[in-house]
């Protein structure tokens, strides 16, 4: 039972705290709400354990190996990291009715926490720490993980949806949305530098 609490600690600390996949949550709930969030919110679920059981496989030891597949992951969550940063800085800021703009889709959420860097600390230093390669321990590791992901992710989308209110002047949905911009391009920078 600690063992288990203690992989729900992680997942929590890990899955809630800032980063890429949890940035585009919280504006795509103040631009979209919650309801159209959530699609982002499992994406991103599904993408982090499947990366989570892959590595537990043994993925990390495949980039190991080749390291240019490696590099070549590195700078493609570069490069989405500047893309979204770009759709977000140059949003007109109008909270449309008619659909026009569409919420992330769950292919999106899953594609980012492949290219996350974050997703990619957080589940080889989870494999390493809980699973010591028992794939029953890494399965119970990804079933505990996964309520708690969708949870933490969806939490930073209703965190978008209650600010929303005070965002619907699109000179202050801009703003933040510039906001959110600048935190991706210093994920971004972080990352090269």
């Amino acid at each position: 039972m600690s063992l288990s609490l203690s992989m729900a600690a992680f997942a929590l600390a890990a899955s809630i705290s800032p980063g890429p996949v949890n940035i585009v949550a919280l504006g795509s709930g103040a631009r979209h709400g919650l309801r159209a969030s959530l699609g982002h919110a499992a994406g991103a679920t599904l993408g982090f354990c499947l990366l989570l059981v892959l590595v537990g496989l043994g993925l990390h030891e495949l980039l190991l190996r080749w390291p240019l597949l490696g590099r070549l992951l590195h700078g493609g969550g570069v490069a989405f990291l500047l893309y979204m940063a770009w759709k977000l800085a140059s949003d007109d800021g109008a909270l449309h009715s008619d659909g026009q703009q569409r919420a992330p889709s769950a292919w999106h959420g899953a594609a980012m926490q492949w290219l996350s860097p974050k997703a990619w600390l957080a589940a080889v230093a989870g494999i390493g720490a809980y699973t010591g390669g028992e794939q029953p321990l890494l399965w119970l590791f990804t079933w505990i993980y996964a309520p708690i992901c969708f949870v933490s992710v969806a939490s930073w989308a209703w965190a978008g949806s209650v600010i929303r209110q005070y965002l619907g002047e699109p000179r202050r949905m801009r703003l933040f949305n510039r906001g959110l911009a600048v935190l991706l391009v210093a994920s971004a920078v972080y990352l090269i530098v």
